[in-house]
């Protein structure tokens, strides 16, 4: 049985069953973000919070660096790392498009401004 080819969008990771398992121990600490006393662990000492759940050094990286496509490409699913995000790090949609697409919060917000119109 031959495996189908996989699907691709230009610039775009794909959040696959491949995915998945990369990000699973990702993901899972983004969960644990359900308890705010896991979220003040994290807080107080991230590099030791990401490796009690066995994170990679990409993955890590991306933590600490903030690069929200990085935690999508090594596997980060949209909706655990909203739990970082919003829950943790207190960045709401704005801040997260604006991180994604390398301006400002205020540049970002202009273009959606101009983008109804």
């Amino acid at each position: 049985m031959t495996r189908p080819q996989k699907r691709t969008i230009p610039g775009a990771p794909i959040f696959d069953s491949d995915a998945a398992r990369r990000g699973y121990a990702l993901n899972k600490m983004c969960y644990s973000f359900n308890s705010k006393a896991n979220r003040d662990e994290f807080v107080s000492d991230e590099v030791a919070y990401c490796k009690k759940f066995g994170l990679d050094e990409a993955q890590i990286k991306a933590i600490t660096t903030r690069d929200v496509l990085g935690l999508i490409s090594v596997g980060g699913g949209v909706y655990f790392l909203g739990k970082l995000a919003g829950g943790v790090l207190g960045l709401d949609m704005q801040d997260i498009g604006a991180l994604q697409t390398g301006v400002t919060k205020e540049e970002f917000k202009a273009k959606l401004v101009a983008a109804g119109h």
